[in-house]
């Protein structure tokens, strides 16, 4: 399967340690199987780090995950925002996992996550709240194990 990583550098040799913080599905090195979204991605960031460069690395994501401990989500989200609060609290039990899997929420996500994590929103009014893209997803490699038995460099493409 071909993944994708937005960036503004090319990721010849991905890894865990350049996570700088914890994302929906904690720190670790994030690619997706929709090109559209990882151009989106790698605009971003470029924009946000006044960087001239958007650059979009494409892997070749191996199908095999014998041997590793893989979390994926139920479509019914019920477990992907309390996993997704728990991450963005900065509390550690993704890393029970060498692979997360699961959908993206889209820019209303903080706002859904903290309203229900306040207690203001009860977990089905922030479930009906959230607006998943169906077609888009998120892998997260948290273990160095999962990147160096799935992942291979393919190309990359300024975007």
């Amino acid at each position: 399967m071909i993944v994708y990583h937005g960036s503004i550098v090319t990721v010849v040799k991905p890894d865990v340690n350049h996570s700088y913080r914890p994302l929906d599905f904690g720190k670790g090195f994030y690619v997706t199987s929709v090109r559209k979204q990882a151009m989106q991605w790698a605009r971003r960031k470029a924009a946000f780090l006044d960087n001239g460069k958007a650059i979009m690395n494409i892997y070749e994501m191996a199908k095999k995950t014998d041997g590793l401990k893989v979390k994926t989500f139920d479509p019914d989200l019920m477990e992907w925002i309390d996993f997704v609060c728990e991450c963005r609290d900065g509390k550690t039990g993704y890393k029970e996992y060498d692979l997360i899997i699961g959908k993206v929420a889209d820019d209303r996500v903080f706002r859904v996550v903290d309203m229900y994590h306040s207690g203001i929103w009860d977990k089905e009014r922030a479930l009906k709240e959230i607006k998943v893209y169906p077609t888009y997803d998120q892998i997260a490699f948290i273990t160095q194990k999962a990147i160096d038995r799935l992942l291979k460099f393919k190309s990359f493409q300024e975007v």
